[in-house]
């Protein structure tokens, strides 16, 4: 890139070599042989006497050429150029004012509002939301990549013959085939709807954020799936294919069916009330409860050093996720919070409902992918874990629990869920909260 010194001297240079070439052509001119001197009064007088015609003629011309707002050491205009000109001067700057009817002052924290807010979107700050802010730098700050995982291992348990039971190559085959349908269901429902209808921007900014990492993760199953050289059409099939898979994706498509209509919008209650209930649908279950089965058996698995790539990728995955599941869980507390109407005694229990239906569906899971025990786990316990992840996600929206005196058989989960733990449970390398590039293998 040049410098103004250096584009001085080269515009200086331009310059000396046009006047070189100026001087070479008047050179070339006075060496041309003389015209006969006899004929030089007869040239002039036809000359002078063509003149005034000359000048009509030239005047006419002016008359009858278009305008044109070059200059005369300018280009020509292009009739392109001439039509993007016409139409900008055609515009009419009245129309669209009651599009921005209530966004033209600058934003106060008051006016901001999770839902049919009508303050300028584009105005990031004031921060109402500090929360949602925060989430979107601890979502960057935790940055990662599939191809940083490590996958030789796994590719040489894969294919020994007797590196794994047909139990454990099923819960393999059968987490990779529900995860790479559902995070694609899930990125659908944010780019599509969910950025549209949270009228926040902080909260947009995380949403762009969650889309991002939900790419992701559809980018993680996919290198695992052609790692281990699995029959693609076998996985990316699975949720039209096998039952227990079906059931779960239909019901996500079911009860976020508002969200995947680009002409619903918000503004009256009923409306509203169809947004929350895709938001608990989609926040609450869809990401709060049938991610679960899956994330617990394939993190079993790498505890027993087995298949430990597709687990460490797994393990971020879920911690992710986590940051999704409280993130959505804050954005409809608040939506709650500021529309008290919406929350009346039919949608908690439409809520409920929901709740324990989803439950139902990640045991019923839970019993395919497990008829027997395995990785020190069997489908009981796995219905008494998941029953505890109901009775916390009903105890954040406000609701009473259902499942009386369950606990938590994998405390484990617990620790790999905890954002604050320094190293990932595998004990491969540091995945506290820092970008891809800085993370350090021991």
């Amino acid at each position: 890139m040049l410098n103004w010194d250096e584009f001085h001297a080269e515009e200086n240079a331009v310059i000396g070599n046009q006047s070189a070439a100026a001087a070479a052509a008047q050179s070339a001119t006075n060496n041309q042989p003389q015209e006969n001197p006899a004929a030089e009064p007869a040239a002039r007088a036809e000359s002078v006497s063509s003149e005034p015609a000359n000048e009509q003629r030239a005047e006419r011309a002016l008359e009858d050429a278009p305008e044109d707002h070059t200059s005369k050491n300018s280009a020509p205009v292009s009739d392109a150029l001439q039509r993007a000109r016409e139409t900008l001067a055609k515009m009419d700057i009245q129309e669209g004012i009651a599009d921005l009817e209530g966004t033209v002052g600058r934003v106060r924290v008051d006016e901001k509002r999770m839902i049919n807010c009508r303050a300028d979107l584009n105005q990031l700050v004031p921060f109402k939301y500090d929360w949602a802010w925060q989430k979107y730098l601890d979502g960057c700050s935790n940055h990662w990549m599939p191809q940083e995982v490590n996958m030789s291992a796994d590719v040489q348990l894969w294919k020994n013959p007797q590196g794994l039971t047909d139990d454990e190559r099923r819960i393999v085959k059968r987490s990779l085939g529900f995860f790479s349908t559902a995070d694609s269901l899930v990125a659908n429902n944010l780019v599509l709807a969910t950025y549209r209808l949270i009228t926040n921007p902080e909260c947009r900014q995380y949403i762009l954020r969650q889309s991002f990492e939900e790419a992701i993760h559809t980018h993680a199953y996919q290198y695992c799936i052609e790692s281990l050289g699995m029959d693609e059409g076998e996985i990316f099939n699975m949720y039209r294919e096998v039952p227990v898979v079906a059931k779960k994706a239909q019901w996500g498509i079911e009860y976020t069916r508002e969200l995947s209509d680009p002409s619903f919008t918000t503004g009256t209650v009923e409306t509203d009330k169809a947004l929350l209930q895709n938001l608990i649908a989609f926040y609450c279950v869809l990401e709060g409860i049938f991610f679960y089965c899956g994330f617990t058996q394939i993190l079993s698995m790498g505890r027993r050093n087995k298949m430990t790539g597709v687990a460490e990728q797994f393990q971020y995955i879920l911690r992710d996720e986590s940051m999704h599941v409280n993130f959505g869980v804050d954005v409809i507390n608040q939506i709650k919070i500021e529309n008290p109407h919406l929350w009346d005694q039919g949608m908690r229990d439409k809520a409920t409902q929901m709740i324990l239906e989803g439950t139902e569906l990640e045991i019923a899971y839970a019993r395919d992918t497990m008829p027997r025990g395995v990785l020190g786990m069997n489908a009981s316990m796995m219905e008494e874990y998941l029953q505890f992840i109901a009775n916390r996600r009903l105890a954040q929206l406000g609701l009473p629990e259902q499942f009386k005196g369950v606990t938590n058989p994998f405390p484990w989960m617990s620790e790999i869920m905890d954002l604050r733990k320094e190293k990932n449970f595998f004990e491969t390398r540091v995945t506290e909260y820092q970008v891809g590039g800085a993370l350090s293998w021991e």
